[in-house]
């Protein structure tokens, strides 16, 4: 599956802009590790430090592996439309993506219904986030 660049550059914008980056690992909201742009994996181990530039190598990498993810799930998006939808599954996985009401309505190309859907995943640890509401009005704004 090919994914254009424009496509990952906006994609790269929106993992920036609400993931921040932490050289330090920490525990998440959900109790995960998390380390950079938001990573998860066996490479972030707890008080082991990443560089900057690892850390946005591995973003880059990550980034790819979801946009690509995505339009295994949701064949046919494009543009923004797909970077909204990969920033989707980078911060909650492709397993939640691949499950969700929110994948039917993309997939049938229900716009206003899969923006609906977003809004509805913004909740970490039990209790709605603040920065996941203004994260998924980002992505529904861009579908």
């Amino acid at each position: 599956m090919t994914v254009a660049s424009a496509d990952l550059a906006q994609l790269y914008v929106l993992i920036r802009t609400f993931e921040g980056c932490r050289l330090m690992p920490y525990l998440c909201p959900a109790g995960v590790w998390t380390c950079g742009w938001g990573s998860t994996g066996p490479d972030v181990v707890p008080g082991q430090p990443w560089t900057q530039q690892y850390a946005d190598r591995r973003m880059q990498q990550d980034a790819m592996r979801f946009a690509r993810g995505t339009l295994a799930l949701c064949p046919g998006l494009a543009g923004t439309r797909l970077s909204a939808i990969a920033d989707f599954a980078y911060n909650l996985g492709l397993g939640n993506l691949q499950a969700s009401t929110l994948r039917r309505k993309v997939n049938a190309r229900e716009w206003d219904e899969a923006k609906t859907q977003l809004m509805r995943w913004v909740r970490g640890g039990g209790r709605v986030l603040p920065g996941l509401v203004r994260r998924r009005k980002a992505e529904a704004d861009l579908i």
